[in-house]
């Protein structure tokens, strides 16, 4: 491999003239300049990350903060790392996972890529509604994006689906056909007591519903764990006031959610109907389900955008002010076969 020391030897000057020369710290004569210039091109030199940022303050790297040790959360976090890593291409940026793995501090790959500058921006996500890594990245003043909305929309850039109204949204389809008791099966507890925005905002979007349509809405937390997952869904069915549909916003669990109703001989939608919040088509299985899909392409897009901003403004003789961008997407119901009329 070609080192600075091979570089400096072509070209006739000592190394710390290559690094100058690379990182425009020093006024070097315009015919050394030409002379390390044509070494390096000579000898195929790539400076590693540490040489660019020395040259432009910049690596061309986004760290990625993923909370792996959520339950039921990695399969959304592996379409966003593939998304993320499509769209930041795009944007001429690498993309580098930064949270360790096992007992060590979630946020410690976090906090080392902030200190260390081996990243311009980091994308969040699994965000908190009071998240303590955005106001951990502002004092190491280290720019940000996420993938959330956090309770202070002001707090950092962000970008998300509008769980919100997509619960609301999933709700108004099953009472629009007629059903007056609707079980909404929320994000794995681990999410709701963790505040996940998501969490925190599909069930108030749920309550919302509740309030305004005047329908029933049992809110019941979704688990890991098949067998008591089932649990809590059979207790509901086999209750005096049974739901007659569900809104499920843990889109992975449906699957086997169907299998378990169609071995206790219900059917969906002639018995019950049942509304996705938030899926993904392999989460399905192939079936065609009523859902609100979530959006990770544009997701990831905006976010990716939303962080090179972020670089930007944060650059010297940037100027500051105006309002923290964000995009929030409205969500889209995609009628499917799994909605009926109340029986």
């Amino acid at each position: 491999m070609v080192t600075i020391k091979d570089v400096a030897q072509a070209a006739g000057v000592a190394p710390s003239t290559v690094s100058y020369v690379l990182s425009g710290s020093r006024k070097i004569s315009d015919a050394t300049r030409a002379a390390v210039q044509a070494a390096v091109d000579e000898l195929g030199y790539h400076p590693n990350a540490g040489a660019r940022s020395l040259r432009s303050t910049r690596t061309g790297v986004l760290a990625l903060a993923l909370p792996l040790p959520a339950r039921g959360y990695l399969p959304v976090g592996g379409r966003f790392m593939y998304g993320l890593s499509e769209a930041a291409g795009q944007l001429g940026y690498l993309v580098l996972l930064v949270t360790p793995p096992g007992e060590e501090d979630p946020d410690a790959g976090l906090e080392r890529a902030a200190r260390s500058r081996f990243a311009d921006a980091a994308v969040i996500m699994g965000v908190q509604m009071e998240d303590p890594r955005i106001d951990a990245m502002r004092a190491l003043d280290f720019p940000v994006a996420l993938i959330g909305r956090p309770a202070d929309e002001s707090a950092a850039p962000w970008t998300d689906l509008d769980w919100d109204e997509a619960a609301l949204v999933a709700v108004r389809a099953l009472h629009e056909a007629g059903h007056k008791r609707v079980c909404y099966l929320a994000t794995v507890e681990e999410d709701v007591r963790a505040r996940r925005s998501y969490s925190v905002r599909g069930i108030r979007g749920a309550e919302r519903a509740a309030a305004g349509l005047g329908t029933s809405v049992d809110v019941c937390h979704s688990t890991g764990d098949p067998a008591e997952l089932f649990g809590r869904l059979d207790a509901r069915l086999d209750s005096a006031e049974a739901p007659t549909a569900f809104a499920v916003q843990h889109p992975a669990a449906i699957p086997g959610i169907l299998r378990h109703l169609a071995a206790r001989g219900i059917e969906v939608p002639r018995d019950v109907s049942l509304v996705a919040v938030g899926s993904f088509p392999e989460d399905l299985g192939g079936l065609d389900v009523t859902r609100v899909e979530l959006p990770v392409a544009r997701m990831s897009a905006a976010v990716t955008r939303l962080a090179a901003d972020a670089v930007e403004a944060a650059a010297p003789g940037t100027p500051a002010g105006g309002a923290t961008p964000h995009t929030l997407i409205a969500p889209h119901l995609i009628r499917g076969a799994t909605v009926a009329p109340a029986p």
